[in-house]
């Protein structure tokens, strides 16, 4: 069975946190595991920004739902992919 739209942007809203939380944070973030170095911190936060690009992208094809063209409010997704790239591009 797919998952629905809400279903995908619930697991989603996890990489929103944690793109969120390590902007504030850096890597003493409650998401990042003690000792990382800064390149490792920006990988962590690249795969949580693709894995939003992903989910936002899904097009209900594949047995994926239509997050894309849902009307479902997806700013904070995007507001976080943002955040998430100019957190890298300022760290690396």
């Amino acid at each position: 069975m797919a998952q629905t739209v809400e279903e995908c942007l619930t697991t989603a809203t996890d990489s929103v946190s944690l793109i969120n939380d390590v902007n504030v944070n850096n890597a003493n973030s409650i998401y990042i595991i003690n000792n990382l170095t800064q390149d490792e911190v920006n990988k962590v936060v690249q795969r949580n920004v693709d894995h939003l690009e992903i989910i936002l992208a899904y097009d209900g094809t594949n047995d994926t739902p239509d997050v894309a063209g849902s009307s479902d409010d997806k700013s904070s997704y995007n507001d976080a992919i943002e955040t998430g790239k100019d957190y890298i591009e300022a760290n690396s």
